[in-house]
């Protein structure tokens, strides 16, 4: 069972995010990739989170990032989810067992769009709200509590509140 562990805000997730971000440039054709973001709750000052690194790789094609990165990406310690049933991205994760204790890192492959640029809006409004850092923080905790051993559970009960911060960044 993939049970889900919070932990409180470590001021050193930036720079293992930066650190691996220069790993996957490394790897990655430079013609590929058009950015790579931290996001997700480790990007967030602050926030309580699983203690996984969220990366966000923008590329031009995700069908062309399917022919050339599942490689590279797995010569450097990525599992790559093939049976994903979506088809317009792709999910890495680091650190899966029995290779390492727990999950580090999951890299999200995808080309620009709304998704991408809501992903960026939650982190950036989050970032700049402390309110809402304390609220989201809470929420977590309690899902947490209810859905300890439920990966897709916690996700999924997290999504009303996304939501409704996403409606206060356009409004």
């Amino acid at each position: 069972m993939d049970e889900v562990r919070l932990a409180e805000y470590d001021p050193g997730w930036p720079k293992l995010y930066a650190a691996e971000a220069e790993r996957l440039m490394a790897v990655l054709s430079a013609g590929l990739v058009l950015s790579i973001e931290h996001f997700g709750s480790t990007a967030v000052p602050g926030l309580m989170a699983k203690p996984i690194i969220d990366i966000l790789v923008e590329v031009r094609s995700v069908q062309e990032a399917r022919k050339i990165a599942i490689q590279p990406l797995e010569a450097i310690g990525y599992a790559f989810w093939s049976d994903n049933p979506r088809r317009d991205r792709m999910f890495f994760v680091k650190g899966l067992p029995p290779a390492a204790p727990h999950r580090t890192h999951h890299v999200h492959i995808v080309e620009s769009g709304t998704e991408m640029r809501e992903q960026l809006l939650f982190r950036d409004y989050l970032r700049s709200h402390l309110d809402e850092v304390l609220r989201y923080g809470n929420l977590k905790s309690e899902l947490m509590a209810k859905f300890r051993n439920d990966r897709e559970a916690y996700t999924a009960a997290k999504s009303a509140y996304v939501k409704e911060v996403l409606a206060k960044c356009v409004s």
